[in-house]
This record gives structure tokens, sequence and C-alpha cells, in this order.
């Protein structure tokens, strides 16, 4: 624009190459406008405060290594090495994996049939159904654990009231053998409500004219289910498994709370989590246990991460 152009060059001819260089400072200067920042700018304020602070502090602790002789000192990635060869590491992912592996399909899958059901039309009261379902999801955790521990005390809660009514011994549900059981029913009731309203909404959106199409089709509710519904919703039920990866690597609430009434069942090092809680707040190795948890956090997000990926690449070939 003539408006832009300084006025010791006013007088000067105009060429190709003066407008060509006037029309990139042009897009310098769009390009440097920072009124963009105030919108985004609480946002990542707080994102760096709440996360990449404490992520980048993590990272720091998990490099040194502190002793009562010679105070901290920086040991590199001797942490890391140490985590690598511990038994109780590995044995707390292995076990937070198999937990993923039973619990999380069970979940889903209960969750999915659920939206499925209210979204057949066929139910009343769907309101009603939808709310009940959701409601464990609205107890605390801490609260839901504490129910559920009552309820499964052979001495004093539910089991115990089933043993002496009925004169039977039933098994104790936080016995060793049955403790990830008990701990992957907890977690269950609590989120099935959750998933299943993500499957819901994503229900909704289904386009009307898809299940018109497929009623002039002929098609039945099973075939409407598999061939619509499903592929459908892949897409949320692709987050909502991504999002109980994560979780399920991230138990700690129920692992810890029930290991005070069973404690010969759950161990310091049950999850991976529980056992950097220990070793920082139990056993002052603080820097061990950033560590432990730096690593954990990155086999989750590669978990997590080839979670999306397979589910991508059904969804492209479909």
């Amino acid at each position: 624009m003539i408006t832009d152009v300084p006025s010791s060059r006013a007088n000067k001819p105009v060429t190709g190459s003066t407008v060509a260089m006037l029309s990139v400072k042009g897009r310098t200067r769009r390009k440097l406008n920072w009124s963009g920042w105030w919108f985004v700018g609480p946002f990542m304020l707080l994102f760096a405060v709440v996360f990449l602070a404490p992520l980048v502090y993590a990272i720091y602790l998990s490099l040194f290594r502190e002793t009562l002789v010679g105070g901290n000192s920086f040991v590199g990635f001797e942490n890391y090495a140490k985590a690598m060869v511990d038994p109780k590491f590995w044995d707390a992912m292995l076990r937070v994996t198999i937990f993923l592996l039973v619990q999380v399909p069970i979940m889903l899958g209960l969750a999915l049939f659920a939206a499925l059901a209210l979204d057949s039309a066929r139910l009343r009261w769907v309101p009603f159904y939808r709310l009940s379902i959701f409601l464990p999801y609205a107890v605390p955790g801490v609260v839901a654990v504490m129910i559920w521990g009552y309820m499964y005390g052979s001495q004093f809660g539910l089991v115990a009231d089933i043993n002496r009514f009925f004169g039977v011994d039933l098994p104790s549900p936080l016995a060793e053998n049955l403790i990830m059981a008990s701990i992957g029913n907890i977690v269950t009731w609590e989120f099935v409500g959750y998933n299943m309203l993500i499957f819901f909404s994503a229900l909704k959106a289904v386009p009307q004219e898809l299940y018109e199409a497929a009623e002039i089709d002929g098609a039945g509710a099973f075939r409407t289910i598999f061939s619509i519904k499903l592929p459908s919703i892949r897409g949320a039920m692709i987050i909502a498994t991504i999002f109980s990866v994560i979780g399920s690597f991230q138990l700690f609430n129920e692992p810890s709370i029930l290991q005070t009434i069973a404690p010969n069942s759950i161990t310091s090092y049950f999850t991976p989590n529980l056992y950097a809680f220990n070793l920082s707040f139990a056993g002052s190795q603080f820097n061990y246990a950033a560590a432990i948890a730096i690593v954990s956090g990155i086999i989750t997000m590669v978990v997590a991460y080839l979670v999306q990926l397979g589910g991508e690449k059904k969804e492209a070939k479909a």
C-alpha cells in the first residue's frame, strides 16, 4: 500500500520489485501480530506451571542422588539404569499390564452395551437409567474405595454378614489371589458410566439418514448395530480406550487405600505409582522415585500412542 511507503521514498517510481518487497514486509507485519497471545497466553501460562514445570523438575531430580555422606550429587542416567533392572518396578508394571488387558475390555464392553441399550429407543425412563449408570462416577474415588473396602471385609463387612447369616465361608475378596479382581470391580463400577456417556453421545451424533437407509434395506437391529452404529462411533471408542489405558497405568487410589485393610495382599510396589510414592515419602528416595515416574510415563505414552495408531489404521481401512 502507498501509505506504507516511507516518506524518503515517496517520490521514487514504484517498480515491480518494490511492490513485491512491500508485500513481503506486509506479510511479515501480519505474522508478528501478537494479539492472539492474549487469548492463548493464560492457557499456555497455566500449562507451563501445572505440567511443564513439574515435569522438568522431576527430570532434574532423576539425574541426581542424595546421600547422607556426600549430599546431593549428579549421577546422570544412573537412576534410570537402576530402574531398568529393578524387579519390583517390572513386577508392578506387569501387574498393571495384566489388569489393563482384563479390566479395560470388560469395562468398555459394559459401557458400550449400556449405551446401545439406551440408544435403542426400546427403553422407557432413559434419563433415569442414564443417571443411575453415571452416578458412581460422581462418587469421589476415595469414598468409592472405602465403600467397597467395607463390603469386602470378611470380619466386619458385607461378606462377613453373609458368612454369618448363611453359615458359609466365602473366599475373602481381599485375599492375595482375589485382590486384583476386587480392585478391577471397583474401577469398573466407577468408570462404566463415564465411558457410557462418551459412547451414548457419539451414538446421538450418527446421522438419522443412515438409520433410514438401513431400515429401507431391511436391516435388523443387530445388523444396524454392527454395520452403522459401531463403525460410526469408532473414534469415540478409540478415545475411551486411550483414556482407560492411561488410567490403568496410573492406578493408585484403590490399592493405596485397600492396603490399610489388606497389607498382606498389597505390597509397597503393587503398582508403579504406588512404588514411586512409597520410595519418595516412605523411603526418602526422591531421585529414584522421580526416575521411576518418568519411565512409567514414557511407557504409558508409548502404549497409548500404539493404541491410537492401531485405531487410526482400522478407521482408515474401514
